[in-house]
């Protein structure tokens, strides 16, 4: 038995200065399409987690951002893949974000997380920023 493909992903958890979050929701018909999610992507060969964010924001959204403090790390294991997600907390700096690789974006207060579909693998970042929101701000 061949074993899983594991990608390693950078995510951000991007802080406006409303103390929201920025999500955006993923392309219907891809891997996990219409479902919500925290922005980031693949880290490519020779790249650093912190590189990594920074890019995928870049290309994704079309923003700058400051990556600040570790969040969390999650291995999570999916029927076809495997994932390690390792996210840091952001903070917007300039731009306004677009939803290039995405069908939608939105700002969202920490406490209506709940209300989104996420996948499986990114409820532990919910609860890591639900159980650290009064400091979450980098």
């Amino acid at each position: 038995m061949n074993p899983l493909p594991h990608k390693q992903i950078g995510v951000a958890v991007i802080w406006n200065p409303a103390g929201q979050i920025l999500i955006d929701k993923r392309k219907a018909g891809g891997s996990m399409g219409g479902l919500w999610e925290f922005p980031g992507g693949k880290i490519e060969p020779g790249e650093t987690v912190i590189e990594c964010i920074v890019r995928e924001i870049r290309e994704e959204l079309a923003i700058e951002i400051t990556v600040g403090e570790h969040l969390i790390t999650i291995e999570h294991t999916y029927p076809a893949f495997q994932i390690t997600l390792i996210v840091h907390h952001c903070q917007h700096t300039s731009g306004i974000p677009q939803s290039i690789e995405s069908d939608e974006i939105r700002w969202v207060d920490v406490h209506d997380l709940a209300s989104y579909q996420f996948p499986a693998a990114n409820l532990a970042i919910i609860r890591a920023i639900e159980s650290g929101v009064s400091g979450a701000i980098c």
